[in-house]
């Protein structure tokens, strides 16, 4: 290490990318990508040409871009309320914050609660691994707890326990995903009921980056807890991976906090613009979600007939495959094995520590990406 960096950075495991993000090269085109939850459908035609002629005629590239985010904070309070069936007045632009992805959203909510020795963070894993890996790059501690292997839920009581017992720094923020990533199960009624009995000093971060899969949301309610934050994204079901768009509901008292420690003009306006348009055109993006929703359910019946994998329900657009226990072979060998097989013969999913997490590509990356594991399992040990 170099003596001017942080000692506890040299035990720090990054976020690894997609193969395509860590080289100069683009990941081959024989791969099928169904390793990073993204949308397999880009912008339609039309959209991409209307954008490209925003960036021919309308954005000045010597000009800084829209560094308030009025316009489009507007868009998205509409789309919240919509997508909530609320009223126009429930969610307003002072209700939003705009980010740079969900990530620096995050970032700046762990900046404004446990920075400085003032608290730590709670999650439940497995989980979406950039909420403890910022946190740890920000020099907060991170309290995990575990989940129910049969139903993922929240271990609660450990959860509650935690709570208690840590201090110096106690848990001031708890992020939940809602469906959870990587294994797709929504929040029960259970640990709603636990979210709402948590001390108004905790911030309740519910990560709804999968709504428009589920259609389950917690907005209306969060209009009666200022300790409850929103976190919904551009980069899924709008198609809007490369442009790294990500927004918050919450109090607006919170929202005027996170303004103040954001960087500035941290969306470009070529982002900006495409979030508009998304959300302009949100009938046209979104109407593939059905055909996502009926590829989802043929996959989970069609891996639920081998008795060597494990599958759940899903409410998102992926799946999350473990093997049944197996004296013959080890749980993460032959999760190694099947991850390694995919990508030989042309799919990559993502490999955890107790499944793999398997996005929901097109028609014809299912079907291929069926056969493939059909394949795989047959020659396993099992």
């Amino acid at each position: 290490m170099l003596p001017f960096i942080r000692s506890d950075l040299a035990q720090f495991t990054a976020y690894k990318p997609h193969p395509s993000s860590d080289t100069a090269d683009a990941v081959t085109t024989q791969f099928d990508r169904l390793d990073t939850n993204e949308s397999p459908y880009d912008l339609p035609p039309e959209l991409k040409e209307k954008l490209a002629w925003t960036y021919q005629q309308v954005i000045e590239t010597n000009r800084y871009p829209d560094g308030g985010h009025e316009t489009l904070k507007e868009v998205i309070a509409e789309y919240v309320n919509e997508s909530a069936a609320l009223s126009s007045s429930s969610v307003t632009a002072a209700n939003i914050s705009v980010g740079n992805g969900s990530d620096e959203l995050i970032r700046s909510l762990l900046i404004a609660t446990c920075l400085g020795g003032e608290g730590s963070i709670l999650v439940a894993n497995p989980t979406f691994s950039m909420y403890g890996i910022l946190a740890k790059t920000l020099g907060i501690p991170v309290v995990e707890v575990g989940r129910s292997e049969i139903n993922f839920e929240i271990d609660l009581p450990a959860a509650q326990s935690a709570i208690a017992q840590t201090q110096n720094p106690p848990i001031r923020v708890v992020f939940v995903v809602h469906p959870n990533s990587p294994t797709a199960n929504c929040l029960t009624a259970s640990e709603l009921d636990w979210l709402r009995s948590l001390s108004a000093e905790i911030l309740v971060v519910i990560d709804e980056a999968y709504f428009e899969f589920s259609q389950t949301t917690l907005v209306e309610e969060l209009l009666q807890r200022p300790n409850w934050i929103i976190l919904r994204t551009f980069s899924k079901a709008f198609r809007l991976a490369a442009l790294r768009v990500g927004y918050c509901v919450a109090h607006p008292e919170a929202i005027a906090i996170l303004e103040k420690v954001r960087l500035p003009y941290n969306l470009p306006s070529f982002s900006i613009a495409a979030a508009l348009v998304a959300l302009q055109n949100r009938q046209l993006l979104l109407a593939s979600i059905s055909q996502t929703l009926t590829e989802r359910e043929k996959l989970i019946q069609a891996l639920s007939q081998y008795p060597a994998l494990q599958v759940t329900a899903s409410a998102a657009n992926f799946i999350y495959l473990r093997v049944a226990p197996n004296s013959s072979i080890p749980q993460n060998t032959a999760l190694q094995n099947l991850h390694q097989k995919l990508r030989q013969s042309g799919t990559l999913v993502r490999l955890l520590p107790q499944g793999l997490r398997i996005t929901i590509g097109t028609h014809e990356e299912n079907a291929r990406t069926l056969n493939r594991l059909q394949a795989a399992v047959t020659n396993l040990p099992f």
